[in-house]
């Protein structure tokens, strides 16, 4: 394996897709900055990358919080190093009817799945491209193909990671930056857990969910292909080419059914 002397820059990186997205660059040879609001895990995910044989670097930082993601550009700036990926893996969702759901917490969605991603890719894409190199996979999901009841806010945050990922890879195809978007399915992950979606029907079947390590080699495959997109597994392939023939309505219908709880059968 060959060390670089780059280095790739993850958000959420110490669990889910992000854990597995960011062993995967360092098995390949990428030195990391991993990011993550728990200091405990940080440190703890540190120690076993470096079993790679490569260097990393930490930042805690609540992405929550926009103000955040600017002070994850200015300590990155400090540490005086090259960073050739970025991977906006940190995401959230939040369940429940639109009408019920709390607006703090679906604004922190937001600021999270969108804000940050934005200031995040605006700081490194510049620096991409003065350079003439780079590359950023940004997660959406497959829940961007679709309206979603009982995660409304999420859904259409995931829409808009898809749109801008495709808009600014096409603004910057000609410099030799590369930008592509992981469109996963349910996921084998705390996903649900921190959404509070843990009854609900999609999370009671543990066959249907997707392993995190099949996604991240998916989405680091994609990324080193220069693909524009990838959709992580056949069965989420299948129903994203079914989506895009039937009607908005009948997606919606069958969003409902799949993700209402259980209790109310």
């Amino acid at each position: 394996m060959e060390i670089k002397t780059t280095y790739a820059l993850i958000t959420g990186a110490t669990s889910g897709i992000g854990y597995e997205l960011a062993l995967l660059f360092a098995k390949n040879g990428y030195n990391l900055i991993i990011v993550s609001r728990d200091l405990d895990e940080l440190q703890t995910k540190a120690i076993e990358f470096k079993d790679c044989g490569i260097d990393v670097k930490t930042i805690q930082a609540d992405l929550f919080d926009v103000d955040s993601a600017f002070t994850v550009c200015e300590q990155a700036e400090a540490m005086g190093v090259e960073i050739e990926v970025l991977v906006n893996d940190a995401g959230q969702g939040l369940y429940g009817k639109f009408e019920n759901t709390d607006i703090r917490g679906e604004l922190d969605i937001i600021n999270l799945n969108i804000s940050s991603l934005i200031v995040l890719t605006k700081y490194f894409i510049k620096k991409m491209s003065a350079r003439r190199s780079g590359k950023i996979l940004n997660l959406a999901s497959i829940a961007s193909k679709a309206p979603g009841p009982w995660q409304s806010v999420y859904h259409g945050t995931k829409a808009f990671v898809l749109s801008f990922t495709e808009a600014i890879r096409q603004e910057v195809q000609d410099r030799n930056v590369i930008v592509t978007a992981l469109l996963p399915g349910a996921t084998d992950t705390d996903f649900f857990n921190k959404a509070g979606m843990n009854e609900s029907k999609i999370v009671q079947d543990k066959d249907a969910l997707s392993d995190p390590k099949d996604v991240a080699k998916d989405g680091y495959e994609a990324l080193m292909n220069n693909d524009d997109k990838v959709v992580s597994g056949f069965k989420n392939k299948m129903n994203v080419t079914m989506s895009n023939i039937t009607p908005d309505s009948e997606l919606a219908r069958q969003f409902d059914e799949k993700q209402k709880p259980v209790s109310e059968d």
